[in-house]
């Protein structure tokens, strides 16, 4: 186990899988913080859930990335022993949680994304990919429907919780214009047949998005401008202050094992 912040050789598949794997480990983690102060224990117990799902997916690509890299990396080092520019995760999944139906909203846009993607890697010609995301697209499916069914209650329940959903969906719509963002390492991913052209699932998701906040009776937010970063190491302030959480053992005890 390294003792202190790793140097990543970023080869274009090393980077292609980190992106997948810091989605998931920073979405996981920031469920993990509803662990026992959910609305109720059926939520506390899927929320949980839904975070394992997501550190378990993690941990597999984490792993290959290590064996792709191939300097005696493993998936610990990746998780604890990067410093925050060297993550590449989505922005939308390193925002705070905020309340429920933000929550709720966040892991919305992202499994709708997420159900997708996976199932279109299940084609990668990559033999380890497609068996992670043979795995991953039956979780996600299981997150995209529980989250779309909280999106509707919330949605199509009382005027507060209608416009805290609003609100959630309005605040978060701009973070996911990254989500279908080509660079050269997915061009790079794309021509080895090993990735898929993220622009492709652009409207199975914005049709799966529609349906859902139409049955909620809430508006889908107009296109605007659009942040992005993420994928280049570039965050919000959040993404520091989760890692501090996040690493604080393994920085505080380097080598500890557990």
């Amino acid at each position: 186990m390294e003792s202190g912040s790793i140097q990543v050789t970023e080869t274009p598949l090393v980077l292609f899988v980190l992106r997948r794997a810091d989605d998931a480990l920073i979405l996981g983690h920031r469920l993990s913080e509803w662990c026992g102060v959910a609305p109720a224990m059926e939520e506390d117990m899927a929320l949980a859930n839904m975070g394992l799902d997501l550190i378990g997916q993690a941990r597999s690509l984490y792993a290959y990335a290590g064996e792709a890299e191939a300097v005696g990396h493993d998936e610990d080092a990746f998780a604890y022993c990067r410093d925050e520019r060297a993550y590449r995760n989505l922005l939308l999944v390193e925002q705070p949680n905020g309340d429920f139906a933000k929550t709720m909203a966040r892991q919305f846009l992202y499994a709708a994304f997420a159900y997708p993607y996976w199932r279109a890697m299940m084609g990668s010609a990559d033999a380890m990919l497609s068996a992670i995301a043979a795995k991953s697209e039956k979780e996600m499916a299981y997150h995209l429907r529980y989250c779309a069914e909280w999106i509707v209650r919330l949605g199509d329940g009382t005027t507060t919780s209608h416009a805290r959903a609003t609100a959630a969906i309005e605040e978060l719509w701009p973070f996911t214009g990254e989500l279908f963002e080509v660079d050269g390492v997915e061009r790079a991913a794309i021509a080895e047949g090993i990735g898929v052209d993220l622009e492709t699932l652009r409207g199975a998701w914005r049709s799966s998005v529609a349906e859902i906040l139409e049955k909620a009776a809430l508006k889908m937010p107009a296109d605007g401008w659009m942040q992005k970063g993420g994928r280049n190491g570039r965050h919000s302030e959040h993404l520091g202050h989760l890692l501090a959480e996040l690493q604080y053992v393994q920085r505080a005890i380097p080598g500890a094992i557990w």
